[in-house]
């Protein structure tokens, strides 16, 4: 699992260690911005593909086809890339291949597989593989699915048809040609974690009247020279001897134990230009020798001389307090030990969107098909969650309208239902949606607390029966919230129970106060009897900055939630039973 889980308290202790964001100086914001929409921090797995296959068709004369498979990548703009090819094996119909295929598991990507098998001639047989042409063999057939759909399995193996298309352009009959498995393994490498404990000595002082308030970002360095951060610990406050809590680190996800990493030590400030104190570059093996060697090895901080930046080695150190390699329960590990990620809706149908019969309006349903921006959420987010819930039975709710006949609710089933929530799939949370604009008033004011109270109660009443969810609320809406100190209240409560809240802001409000719930800033949330939440459970994404195509919504939005998943498992000491 590719993550940093700091396990940590309340006030500034995430800043962040659960959700692994970034903090580099001036360019804290775009280092956010590019990790939380590029998911480095979400699930990162290596996934080990296998194949076989029964049953194919026979091609040849005077002996038995030989196979090969090719395998695919679909992209989203209907764009096909072959990525791999098997060995072929000779006069075979029902065979193991042993070329495996590895591809990185994205939780918050649905990544299309192609497969194509074909029979590879006589006459090629002493041909390269990666050398054969494809239009010169002979199609035995093709399949399709999602890796999602694939890891999802108990035993992570599918099987699926080939079809054959009928190469006869006027007919469109296909005949199916066999059967082809495909099984997924996780890399070993994707669950070895280094548990690190750190500490510095003799910190400088950054803040004119009281000691600094140190974390520290630990990152990668990739072939171009640039620097990925893939942690960050608490912030510690007037410590300049700090000692944080232990961080894991992927062994695949930073490279191996002998790639560099670059350790930095920063002191916190709220406008998030947080000011460097000093850093050092060691791999995992050198942190591991550090702490074997009982050592510490000395900060430095570049300094400008000249024109020219040169390293001004400092008094302050970092000391290894801990160093031990172990092997963690990853996601895939609970997903094929049966638990489940189930997904609910709640849409804002306040007055501030506009009249939904009006093109000008967030709700309008557009003759032409094109998706507004509440479906869009609704799609996209649904498309990736919904191979992780068996049944597909969703609950959704609407806030913020009145019902026929009756006074503004601030959580009632879509459906229309008084007894249950539910609609089965993603096109049922769409018809419910369109049905809902023409049965409610738009009313207001915006409030969150009554449907996450909702989900707390679906998601506490679950965890008593023992079943193996988790749960993933989405909120979408237009306009800020009135009532921030019951969501904070509210959210606190769902911060101990198997729930996370993804939230997303349609047109063009001021989202500020949603930074606060997704505690950005490092600081966690607290509830008016002053509980602090036990884990950062929120993210937020405004739809306006993400319409330019160039980063992924629910590459933003999804991103943590495997993360968040498994820091509820862990502190809860739940296993896979796998």
């Amino acid at each position: 699992m590719g993550n940093c889980c700091s396990d940590v308290g309340g006030g500034m202790a995430a800043v962040s260690g659960a959700t692994s964001s970034a903090a580099t100086g001036n360019q804290n914001d775009a280092v956010d911005m590019y990790l939380r929409s590029h998911g480095i921090h979400g699930l990162f797995s290596q996934i080990e593909l296998s194949f076989s296959a029964t049953s194919l068709r026979d091609r040849d004369v005077f002996s038995k086809s030989d196979p090969m498979v090719v395998v695919y990548i679909k992209e989203r703009d209907g764009a096909i890339n072959e990525v791999f090819r098997t060995e072929v094996v000779l006069n075979s119909l029902t065979l193991t291949w042993i070329a495996k295929y590895t591809i990185t598991y994205h939780f918050e990507v649905v990544q299309n597989l192609l497969f194509k098998v074909f029979d590879v001639d006589t006459q090629y047989h002493n041909v390269e593989v990666k050398m054969l042409k494809l239009e010169e063999q002979q199609s035995l057939g093709e399949a399709y699915c999602t890796l999602s759909e694939l890891v999802t399995k108990p035993n992570r193996s599918l099987t699926l048809d080939l079809i054959r298309r009928e190469e006869s352009v006027s007919s469109t009959h296909s005949q199916h040609c066999g059967k082809l498995t495909v099984h997924a393994e996780e890399c070993f490498s994707s669950k070895s974690t280094a548990d690190i404990i750190l500490r510095c000595i003799d910190l400088e002082s950054k803040d004119l009247f009281s000691k600094s308030d140190p974390f520290l970002v630990i990152s990668k360095l990739v072939e171009s020279g640039t620097s990925i951060p893939v942690c960050k610990t608490e912030v510690l406050k007037n410590d300049h001897n700090p000692t944080w809590k232990p961080v894991f680190l992927n062994i695949q996800q930073v490279g191996s134990k002998d790639s560099p990493l670059v350790i930095e030590c920063f002191n916190f400030n709220s406008n998030g230009k947080h000011d460097l104190i000093g850093k050092v570059q060691k791999s995992l093996a050198d942190l591991e020798k550090l702490h074997l060697g009982r050592e510490g090895e000395n900060l430095y901080l570049p300094t400008l001389v000249g024109h020219n930046y040169e390293n001004k080695i400092l008094n302050s150190k970092l000391l290894v307090d801990k160093f031990s390699e172990t092997v963690q329960h990853t996601f895939l590990d609970y997903l094929a030990g049966g638990f489940e990620l189930n997904f609910m809706v709640a849409i804002d149908f306040t007055a501030s969107n506009g009249n939904p019969r009006l093109p000008d309006s967030l709700h309008y349903i557009d003759p032409s098909g094109r998706l507004n921006a509440y479906q869009k959420a609704i799609y996209e987010v649904g498309e990736v969650l919904q191979f992780y819930d068996a049944d597909k039975r969703y609950p959704a709710w609407g806030f913020g309208a009145r019902p026929i006949d009756g006074p503004v609710s601030h959580c009632f089933n879509l459906n229309g239902s008084s007894n249950y929530c539910e609609v089965q799939g993603i096109q049922g949370i769409m018809m419910a949606y369109t049905s809902a604009l023409f049965n409610v008033s738009l009313a207001g004011p915006t409030l969150f607390g009554h449907v996450i109270n909702r989900a707390s109660v679906v998601a506490c009443d679950s965890l008593s029966t023992g079943a193996k969810k988790y749960f993933a609320l989405l909120i979408i809406t237009d306009g800020v919230i009135t009532d921030l100190q019951e969501t904070k209240d509210a959210l606190v409560k769902a911060s101990d129970l198997p729930l996370s809240i993804l939230i997303v802001g349609v047109g063009g409000a001021d989202f500020k106060e949603m930074e606060i719930l997704d505690a950005v800033k490092g600081e966690r949330l607290e509830s008016t009897t002053g509980c602090i939440a036990s884990r950062d459970i929120v993210q937020f994404v405004p739809f306006r900055d993400l319409q330019s195509g160039e980063i992924s919504m629910v590459g933003a939005l999804l991103a943590e939630l495997p993360t968040q998943f498994l820091t509820y498992m862990r502190r809860r000491d739940i296993k896979p039973s796998t």
